[in-house]
């Protein structure tokens, strides 16, 4: 089995954190829903409990955007180039038709190229718009002098909880979509494990995309990581 360097110690950090965060955004989101708005006290600790972990996944979106723009990562891995683009009709050929006969994925991670276009879409939505969206609205919900007034004085209340759980509920059908595609590498853990140990494990022999990414591989297990990323502690 070939072990391939994909996902930094800091990364994986982010990842578990902003898992867990989610979590339990999702929970009392959900309680909160239920009971309504206009039923819940102020002092209610899973409203306390929602606002602080928001906080956090706010926090944590922010380290997310500042890791990659500063390591100069996130055009490496998150921008859509045109080979990306001529790449999406065979990636989602594979995830409805392929991926049931049996036939392998046509896009192998590398160090220099880890996900693929589809990816690259999904994360970028999600953390470009969706992740600012709710993190905005959010904060808009705090009682906050600065906005309390203006939000009363224009009705927007009701529009602001609209948009903050309709973009709560695409989150969740993404959450449902990853933990779905988690399931799809080598093994049925092979991606858990990776976002674990940072090393994604193939079947020797198996890699596409040329002797370059060969190289790069090779180079990863035999030295760390390829410049620009950090290596374990």
């Amino acid at each position: 089995m070939k072990r391939v360097y994909l996902h930094t110690l800091p990364l994986r950090i982010w990842h578990w954190t902003s898992a867990l965060f989610v979590i339990v955004l999702i929970a009392t989101g959900w309680y909160l829903r239920a009971r309504g708005i206009a039923d819940l006290h102020p002092h209610d600790p899973v409203l306390a409990w929602h606002r602080i972990i928001g906080y956090g996944a706010v926090a944590t979106t922010l380290c997310w955007f500042l890791y990659n723009l500063l390591g100069s990562r996130f055009k490496r891995h998150y921008g859509l180039t045109g080979k990306d683009l001529k790449a999406v009709p065979a990636q989602v050929r594979f995830y409805l038709v392929s991926i049931f006969k049996g036939e392998r994925n046509p896009f192998r991670a590398t160090p220099l190229n880890k996900y693929n276009p589809l990816q690259k879409i999904a994360y970028g939505t999600v953390m470009l718009v969706l992740m600012p969206i709710q993190a905005v609205t959010g904060l808009l919900f705090v009682d906050l002098p600065l906005v309390r007034r203006p939000l009363l004085a224009w009705d927007a209340v009701g529009l602001l909880d609209a948009v903050h759980v309709a973009v709560a509920y695409l989150l969740v059908l993404y959450l449902i979509v990853h933990l779905y595609m988690a399931t799809l590498g080598e093994t049925f853990f092979a991606h858990t494990k990776a976002m674990i140990t940072g090393f994604e494990e193939e079947a020797a022999g198996e890699r596409a995309g040329g002797r370059d990414n060969e190289k790069a591989a090779i180079k990863v297990i035999q030295t760390g990581p390829v410049p620009g990323e950090e290596a374990e502690p």
